[in-house]
C-alpha cells in the first residue's frame, strides 16, 4: 500500500466528518430537540380556541428532581475519584496524582462542569467534557535603569528577551589612587516571551459533538468530531495564513448542523458580528476538530490523527498524531452496544402529554360548571343582555324562566385519581419520587418509618443506577487528567497537597494508573452511614489498643479517613478543619518519634537499674509510666480518646510489687501504699502523710545508703495515674 496522498486524506476526512454529521442530524438531534422542548414546557398537542392551554412540567419536574440527588452522589466527597497503585513504590505518587486532579478540577471550575454533564446526560441523552493542555506565548515588558555592563549581559542572554530599547550613559569617576575610571550605565526596556501551559477541562455542548453511528465508544469510533465557530482573527492569531481564512466558508450556508438546538439554549435572537463587513477578522468560521483514525503512511495500520479542519468543506488546516480522543461522556441510561442512550427526559414525555390531556380536561370542566352555557328564547329577552358577562348584570326578560342553564355534570373531582395514578407511573419509570423529593410531608406523616424507608430506597436504587453510569463519565475524565498532566506537565514544581508543600512531577507517575470511584451509591439513610462509620472507629480503636501502633491491620490515616467521613456525612467537607492531615509520611513521622521516646526511656532504665539501687528502680518504672503516657497523649491527638492502657501498666506495676520478695521491694510496696493514701485523703492526711514521707526516705538512706528525690516522689504521688495504684 502506498502513503496517502493530501487529496486522499482530504477526501477521507471530508467524507467521514460529513457522515457523522449525517447520522446525528437524522437520528438523535430530533430526539434531543423534542426532549429540549418538552423540558421547556411545550407539548405536541394540539388544543382548541377557548379551552385550556395549560402545559404539565412533568419532564422538567423529573430531571430537577433527579439532578440534586445525583450532584449530591459526586459532590458529597471531596476526592470522589482516587488513583490507586500497583506496587509500593507508586504509593506517593498515587497519592500525588489524586490531589493534583482534584486541585486542577476545582480551578477548573468542576462543579458547573460536572453540573452541565449531568443536565445534558438528563435531558440530552449524553453530557460531554474536553480535556487538553493549552499552551500560549506570555510577553511582558520590562523598563531597567542604572544597570551596569555585567547586568546588560545577564539580561540580554536570557530565552525569548528582545531589546526594545537601549540607552547609555558614560561616566567617569576618579578612585583612591586618583586615576580616572570609566563606567558605562544602562537605561533599557525588553520583552519578554515565554511559553506557558495548563490543563483545560472544558464542557461541551452535546449539540458540537459528532460521532460515527457505529461507535460504541469514544475509543472504538472510527471519527469523533467537535464543531466550534471561532473568528476569522482567531484561526489568524493560532498561526493561519489570512489567504487560507479568507478562502473558508463561513457558518451563513443554509442547514447548518445544530442551528436549531442552538436556537434552543440561546433564543432566537443570537447576536452576530457577521455583518460587520468593515472588520473582516470578526468572521465567523465553523471549525471542526476530528479525531480520525487514518492509514496515512499505507502500511496497512490506522492510526488515530488529530484534524483541524475549517469551513463547510472541512478544508484540512492541520493534521498530526494523536494518542489519546480528549473526550468524557456521561451516560444515566446507555443503550447496549450503541454509544447514544437515552435520556430521563425521554422516559417521560409521553407522559407529559397524558397528564397535560387530563389536566386540561379538568379546567375546562371547571370553567364550564362555574360558567356554564345558557339555553335562551330570543323572542322572550333581550339578547345583548345575555351576552354581557359583568358580574349582577340585569337580563331583560318578558316571561321568567326563558334564560336556562344548560347543567354540566362536575367530573373533576373523580379524574384526579388518574393524575395521582400518572404521577405513580413516572415514579416508577424514573425512581424519582415525592418522597425523594421531600414534597409529600402528608405521605411521610401518614406511613411508619420503615414503609417509608423501604419505599425511599426502592426508588433510590434507579438514581443509583444512574449515579454508577455517570460515574464511568468521571472515571474517564480523571484517566483524561491523568495522560494529559504525564504528557504535557512541566518540570517537577512546589504544590500544596493534602496542607503539605510537596515536591510534584507528573512525567513520573503511570500514565495506566489504576483507580477507584469514591462515591455515595449506598442505598442506606445517613444516620445509618454514621452509626456504621462510629461503629468501625470503635472498631479501629480496640485494635490499636490490643496489638498497638505496629497492628498491621489499621493506621492512623485510615482512622483519620473514618473521622472525616463522618464529618462529610453531617454537611463539613473540610475535615482539616478539625483533624490535622494525615499521610503514610507524616504517620511514619509519628511513629519514628513515639519509638525514640520509648527507646529512650528503655535506655534511662537500663542505666539506672544497673545500679542496684532500689529507690532509683522505683523510679526507673516511675519514668516508663511517663514516657507511656507521652507516647499515649501522641495517640489520642489523632485517634482521640484511647483508654484503658494506664490501668492496664498500674495493675502490672502492682504484680511486680507483690511479687518482690526483698526487703527493697517491701518498702517499695508500702511506700507506694502511702502515696495512694495521700492522694485519697484529706489536707490535712496528706500534710501528715507527707512528713512521714521524709521519715521514711531518711531511714532508707541511712538503711541502705541510696539518696530519695522526695520531690520526683511527690510529683509521682500526684500524678492522675498514681491515684488508681
Amino acid at each position: 500500500m502506498s502513503k496517502m496522498s493530501k487529496d486522499d486524506i482530504q477526501g477521507a476526512i471530508t467524507d467521514a466528518i460529513q457522515a457523522a454529521i449525517d447520522y446525528v442530524d437524522s437520528d438523535i438531534a430530533p430526539q434531543r430537540e423534542r426532549a429540549q422542548r418538552y423540558f421547556d414546557g411545550a407539548v405536541d398537542l394540539e388544543h382548541e380556541d377557548g379551552r385550556s392551554k395549560v402545559v404539565s412540567t412533568k419532564v422538567r419536574d423529573v430531571v430537577r428532581g433527579a439532578k440534586p440527588s445525583l450532584m449530591r452522589v459526586f459532590m458529597s466527597n471531596d476526592k470522589f475519584v482516587e488513583f490507586t497503585p500497583k506496587g509500593p513504590e507508586d504509593v506517593a505518587n498515587a497519592e500525588q496524582a489524586t490531589a493534583y486532579t482534584h486541585w486542577v478540577f476545582n480551578k477548573c471550575n468542576g462543579y458547573n462542569i460536572l453540573s452541565n454533564a449531568i443536565h445534558d446526560s438528563l435531558v440530552k441523552k449524553v453530557g460531554l467534557a474536553k480535556v487538553w493542555w493549552n499552551t500560549e506565548t506570555i510577553a511582558k515588558t520590562y523598563t531597567y535603569e542604572n544597570l551596569s555592563d555585567e547586568e546588560v549581559q545577564i539580561l540580554v542572554n536570557k530565552d525569548g528577551v528582545e531589546v526594545v530599547e537601549h540607552s547609555q550613559e558614560v561616566e567617569i569617576e576618579v578612585d583612591e589612587s586618583g586615576f580616572e575610571v570609566e563606567s558605562n550605565t544602562h537605561s533599557m526596556v525588553i520583552s519578554h516571551k515565554f511559553e506557558e501551559g495548563e490543563m483545560v477541562i472544558e464542557g461541551i455542548p452535546p449539540e458540537e459533538f459528532y460521532i460515527d453511528g457505529s461507535a460504541k465508544s469514544i475509543d472504538d469510533a472510527y471519527i469523533v468530531c467537535h464543531r466550534t465557530e471561532k473568528r476569522a482573527g482567531d484561526l489568524v492569531a493560532m498561526g493561519y495564513s489570512e489567504d487560507v481564512i479568507d478562502g473558508l466558508s463561513g457558518n451563513d450556508d443554509s442547514g447548518v448542523s445544530g442551528e436549531v438546538e442552538k436556537t434552543q439554549r440561546f433564543g432566537e435572537s443570537i447576536e452576530t458580528t457577521d455583518g460587520l463587513a468593515n472588520d473582516p477578522s470578526m468572521r465567523t468560521i465553523i471549525v471542526t476538530e476530528a479525531y480520525m483514525r487514518i492509514d496515512a503512511e499505507g502500511d496497512g495500520i490506522p492510526t488515530l490523527h488529530k484534524f483541524l479542519c475549517g469551513g463547510t468543506s472541512y478544508e484540512v488546516l492541520d493534521m498530526e498524531p494523536w494518542d489519546k480522543v480528549p473526550f468524557a461522556d456521561f451516560h444515566v441510561d446507555p443503550e447496549p452496544h450503541a454509544f447514544y442512550g437515552r435520556s430521563l427526559a425521554e422516559l417521560v414525555i409521553n407522559d407529559q402529554d397524558t397528564t397535560t390531556s387530563v389536566l386540561r380536561g379538568i379546567l375546562d370542566n371547571v370553567a364550564l360548571v362555574n360558567t356554564p352555557r345558557l339555553e335562551v328564547n330570543e323572542d322572550l329577552i333581550n339578547i345583548d343582555d345575555v351576552l354581557n358577562n359583568e358580574i349582577g348584570a340585569i337580563i331583560r326578560s318578558e316571561q321568567i324562566g326563558s334564560v336556562n342553564p344548560l347543567t354540566v355534570p362536575f367530573v373533576a373531582g373523580s379524574t384526579l385519581p388518574a393524575l395521582q395514578y400518572l404521577d405513580m407511573l413516572v415514579e416508577e419509570k424514573t425512581g424519582i419520587t415525592k418522597m425523594s423529593m421531600g414534597l409529600n410531608p402528608d405521605m411521610l406523616q401518614n406511613t411508619s418509618a420503615t414503609a417509608a424507608a423501604l419505599t425511599a430506597q426502592a426508588g433510590a436504587g434507579q438514581v443509583e443506577v444512574m449515579a454508577r453510569n455517570l460515574a464511568e463519565g468521571t472515571k474517564r475524565l480523571f484517566q483524561l487528567m491523568l495522560h494529559v498532566a504525564v504528557k504535557n506537565s512541566p518540570d517537577e514544581q512546589m504544590m500544596r497537597l493534602n496542607g503539605q508543600f510537596v515536591p510534584v512531577d507528573p512525567s513520573v507517575w503511570d500514565i495506566e494508573m489504576d483507580m477507584e470511584i469514591n462515591v455515595g451509591l449506598g442505598t442506606g439513610q445517613e444516620d445509618v452511614k454514621a452509626a456504621a462509620l462510629m461503629q468501625t472507629f470503635q472498631t479501629q480503636q480496640q485494635i490499636w489498643q490490643t496489638y498497638g501502633p505496629t497492628n498491621g491491620l489499621v493506621s492512623m490515616t485510615q482512622m483519620r479517613n473514618t473521622l472525616a467521613d463522618t464529618l462529610a456525612l453531617s454537611g463539613f467537607k473540610n475535615a482539616d478543619r478539625y483533624y490535622a492531615p494525615m499521610n503514610p509520611e507524616t504517620e511514619q513521622q509519628l511513629m519514628a518519634q513515639m519509638a525514640e521516646e520509648a527507646a529512650q526511656a528503655e535506655q534511662a532504665a537500663l542505666e539506672q537499674g544497673q545500679q542496684g539501687d532500689p529507690m532509683a528502680q522505683a523510679l526507673i518504672q516511675a519514668e516508663q509510666i511517663k514516657a507511656q503516657a507521652s507516647m499515649q497523649g501522641q495517640q489520642m491527638k489523632l485517634q482521640g480518646k484511647m483508654q484503658g492502657d494506664q490501668i492496664k501498666l498500674q495493675a502490672n506495676m502492682q504484680v511486680k510489687a507483690a511479687e518482690m520478695q526483698s526487703e527493697q521491694g517491701k518498702e517499695l510496696a508500702e511506700l507506694q501504699l502511702k502515696y495512694r493514701e495521700l492522694q485519697q485523703g484529706d489536707d490535712l492526711n496528706r500534710d501528715k502523710m507527707n512528713q512521714e514521707l521524709l521519715i521514711e526516705a531518711a531511714r532508707i538512706l541511712g538503711q541502705y545508703g541510696s539518696a530519695v528525690d522526695v520531690e520526683r516522689v511527690r510529683a509521682m504521688q500526684a500524678s492522675p495515674r498514681m491515684g488508681n495504684i
